[in-house]
């Protein structure tokens, strides 16, 4: 990664244009070409320095569902179970827990009731209970990392 790379990573962070050509626009505020900037984050994302580049969407503020699950994996079935859960297209991402709840992930739907739906369906194929843990509260924490 060269002082261009971390430019490009601590610039948008902090958000990338709306516009007709939001590469070009944010590519100029850089320094460089459009191109350059989508090779660039291409060969990052590739090399596995970004794992995503994409916009976050605040899934309630367009009518969606979104919350956070667990479930109690036995040890042995754990990559088995994990497998079961990534099939649903409503699993935003997972990841291990050392708890007793040890596997969480992230549901987003296209509405709040489809929660529900989508839950007892892997609770269906899984053979697990899956506990709903949603939000009470929404903080925000600005965290931008200095590449």
């Amino acid at each position: 990664m060269d002082a261009t790379d971390r430019a490009i990573i601590n610039e948008l962070q902090g958000g990338f244009p709306v516009c007709e050509r939001p590469y070009a626009e944010a590519a100029g505020r850089l320094g460089l070409d459009e191109d350059q900037l989508i090779v660039r984050l291409q060969r990052l994302l590739d090399e596995g320095l970004l794992s995503r580049f994409g916009p976050l969407y605040h899934a309630e503020r367009l009518g969606g569902g979104l919350t956070l699950a667990a479930t109690e994996v036995p040890e042995g079935d754990f990559d088995r179970v994990v497998e079961q859960v990534n099939a649903f297209p409503e699993v935003a991402h997972n990841y291990a827990r050392e708890h007793r709840l040890n596997l969480w992930f992230v549901l987003a739907t296209d509405t709040p009731q489809r929660i529900d739906e989508v839950i007892r369906a892997i609770e269906a194929r899984t053979g697990l209970t899956v506990f709903n843990l949603p939000k009470e509260r929404e903080f925000f924490v600005g965290l931008h990392f200095r590449a």
